[in-house]
Formats: structure tokens, C-alpha cells, sequence
């Protein structure tokens, strides 16, 4: 899942994205309304965890904005502020979960799963199945018949990612923008490391091919499972 953080609190933002991203998640993050606003209108992100007292734009405004431009993406309101009037306007413009400061990361993590399970309008299957292999976002593992393959949060990524659209060429910078995140500045080819680690775990132990290379274009996963 790709997620968003607005907030201007550096330190805290950095510490929430680290949390996010151990989990499996490519997290991006502003430190400002405005550039939050810009870069939930620019990219499709699942959450959107939202400061509400910060420079140039608060988090009311922005939350307002965006449902006035019908960007439905769940939005997590955090606020130092202590008060049910708070609470209320927040929800009533349009967020769908609200948390004040301080917060526990684990309360966080689970409020971020349950806005995740609820929308908007592309719920993951309990699991994909591609002939005999499985792919199952609940419990992020992936096997083979009855063979469970051990892969690593981030190969899991990748591999999520392709099955959410199998059959279909997925470029690099797709992977990348969905699968590491919006900062991500290193080289390109780490996409190909990674679907060279998921042919080594997934397909060539069992004889397959689901993980196919479109000469110029990306990768496909192929819906027979290969």
C-alpha cells in the first residue's frame, strides 16, 4: 500500500514512515498543507495521515479540499489538540479517523489497517491464486500448491503489486513509485534485483515461469501462474 504523511513535525514524521515502511508499505511525507495537498491531487495513495496545525495549509483545509474534489482516500487526522468540538469538525469535513498526540505507534498502526480495510472501493481479495501459486495480502506470504515461499517484506511488495495487476506490463518506474516511494532517488535497477529474487523463490524451484520479462516495457505476472 502506498501511503501519505502530512506533518511538519520532521523528527515524528520520519520516525511514523520507518514504522510504515517496516511493515511493507512505501510511505511518502510533506512537512506542509500545500505540498501535501499537491502531492495527494498527484499520485493515488491508500491513506493519508494528516497533521492538522500546519504551515501554509491546515489539515482542515486541505481534508476539506480534497473531499471538495472528490479524492476519497481515507484520511487520519493528528493533532495536538485535545477536544471533542476538534474531533468533531475534523469528521465533519470529511476525515474518517481522528488521533491526538501523543499517540502509541501501535494504536496508529491499527487504526492505518482499519482505514485500509475499509477504502476506498478496492478492498484486496483475501487472496489471489494463479494456478498453483497464492498470493495472500492478509497474511503477506506467498506459496506454491501447499509450499510456503519465504520472501521478504519488500519482495513481497513487488510481488503484491504484479499480482494486483496480473496480465497486465508493469513498468519499472511503476514499481518503484508504488512499491519504494515518492523520495526514492537510488537506481532503477534495484526493481530488477528484487524480480530476480522473487524467479529464484517463486519459479525456479517449481519449474514455472509467472514472472515474465516484456523486452523495453517491464514485467508481467502471468495468470496462469507460468
Amino acid at each position: 500500500m502506498r501511503l501519505l504523511i502530512v506533518e511538519d513535525e520532521k523528527r515524528l514524521a520520519e520516525v511514523v514512515a520507518a514504522g510504515l515502511a517496516a511493515e511493507g508499505h512505501a510511505v511518502d511525507t510533506a512537512h506542509d498543507g500545500l505540498t501535501g495537498l499537491e502531492m495527494a491531487r498527484s499520485a493515488d495513495y491508500d491513506v493519508i495521515i494528516l497533521d492538522i496545525m500546519l504551515p501554509r495549509m491546515n489539515g482542515y483545509q486541505v481534508c476539506e479540499t480534497l473531499r471538495r474534489e472528490n479524492i476519497a482516500t481515507p484520511i487520519l487526522m493528528l493533532t495536538a489538540m485535545d477536544g471533542e468540538y476538534d474531533e468533531a469538525e475534523g469528521l465533519d469535513i470529511g476525515a474518517d479517523d481522528y488521533l491526538t498526540k501523543p499517540f502509541s505507534f501501535v494504536v496508529l498502526q491499527a487504526r492505518v489497517r482499519a482505514l485500509l480495510r475499509r477504502g476506498p472501493a478496492k478492498p484486496a481479495p483475501v487472496a489471489w491464486r494463479f494456478g498453483d501459486l497464492t498470493v495472500d495480502p492478509a497474511t503477506r506470504t506467498c506459496r506454491r500448491g501447499g509450499v510456503t515461499i519465504p520472501v521478504t517484506v519488500k519482495e513481497f511488495a513487488v510481488l503484491e503489486y504484479l499480482a494486483t495487476r496480473a496480465g497486465e506490463v508493469v513498468s519499472k518506474s511503476d514499481i518503484l513509485e508504488h512499491v519504494w516511494d515518492f523520495a526514492y532517488d537510488g537506481d532503477v535497477n534495484i526493481v530488477e534485483v528484487y524480480i530476480s529474487n522473487l524467479r529464484r523463490k517463486v519459479d525456479t524451484p517449481f519449474s514455472r515461469s509467472a514472472i515474465k520479462t516484456v523486452r523495453g516495457a517491464g514485467y508481467t505476472l502471468a495468470a496462469n501462474g507460468g
